[in-house]
């Protein structure tokens, strides 16, 4: 019996000379049966809300589009819809095209991990060979655009985000890598950065995380929201007109690898799955993937709803009713 139904009954027994329920008059027997069905309607009518809360694609299914690579990661769009991931292992940048098909887009580009496109097409990288930050236009040229922090190297650039105004936010923990020739981070700790339009030296913006990881900002460059993997959680951050940030605020206790955003402004997480929240912080939903790690996702295809994710030595998509913005 529906719990409000049974406090009435309760209540209305509890009366001076009071029957049993079982012995009310027709009437309130009725009534009784009118505010169950009345309960169960509006019940039903939020289960099946609920359902239709899903973010992805009526009729939609998880796919693995390609595998058996070292790990995958950095998956970032162009202007087109094709995505571009590294198998970081291997040293090589990848392409899934608009056309559902997989290519090499190049090899040693400083062993990529994060990456993102600037508003010319460069591709931006998070280059932690020799832990330095990289431009590579669409011809395949590349240029070295960061290689230190006040003459020091950095911990190994692991992800970023380009505002609207083309100033770049860097997270640099330190995860010691197989191919490094050192054995210790130089800088005090493991901070977020910022790279000024135009700028060719970074400044350093965060320094109270453990280890920060993925990060992701809204489209108007207002909000900036970064994962402190190693605090497991997610903040978010008001952007300022200088690019500094303020108005640190919890947006979730969980930490991230890699993240994304769509047009309706849910936050995507990666680690365990794809873990979606909407803009309140509110977990939604989750998208399970049958790998040890789900490395980072990002929005592509021509029309923005494929939701790409580079996981362990695969890669998946499934399509959004929701789609990636720039």
């Amino acid at each position: 019996m529906n719990q409000n139904i049974s406090k009435i009954m309760k209540a209305e027994a509890r009366k001076p000379g009071a029957k049993s329920p079982l012995r009310y008059p027709l009437q309130l027997n009725f009534k009784l049966g009118i505010a169950l069905v009345i309960l169960l309607i509006f019940q039903n009518k939020s289960f099946a809300q609920d359902r239709l809360q899903t973010l992805i694609a009526s009729g939609a299914k998880l796919e693995k589009l390609a595998g058996d690579f070292s790990f995958t990661e950095g998956p970032a769009c162009d202007q087109e819809g094709n995505i571009f991931f590294t198998d970081q292992p291997n040293n090589r940048i990848m392409k899934w095209s608009t056309e559902n098909k997989l290519s090499l887009f190049g090899e040693n580009y400083g062993r990529a991990n994060g990456m993102y496109f600037d508003r010319k097409g460069n591709l931006i990288t998070c280059s932690d060979e020799k832990n330095e930050l990289w431009s590579i236009a669409p011809g395949g040229k590349a240029t070295v655009l960061i290689k230190d922090f006040e003459g020091k190297r950095l911990n190994g650039p692991n992800d970023l985000w380009i505002a609207p105004n083309g100033g770049i936010y860097l997270t640099d923990p330190y995860y010691k890598r197989p191919w490094w020739d050192h054995q210790t981070m130089e800088q005090d700790g493991q901070h977020v950065y910022y790279l000024a339009p135009g700028a060719s030296k970074l400044k350093k913006l965060i320094t109270d995380f453990k280890q920060p990881n993925g990060i992701i900002g809204t489209p108007d460059g207002k909000h900036l929201y970064i994962a402190d993997i190693g605090d497991n959680k997610t903040w978010r951050y008001s952007i300022n007109e200088d690019g500094t940030l303020s108005d640190k605020k919890l947006f979730a206790g969980l930490g991230s690898d890699g993240m994304t955003i769509d047009n309706e402004g849910n936050i995507y997480l990666t680690g365990k799955g794809v873990t979606i929240f909407n803009p309140e912080g509110v977990l939604i939903e989750n998208i399970p993937i049958e790998e040890n790690w789900t490395a980072n996702v990002c929005f592509g295809g021509k029309d923005r709803h494929l939701l790409f994710i580079t996981a362990s030595k695969s890669v998946y998509g499934i399509k959004m009713r929701t789609k990636g913005v720039q």
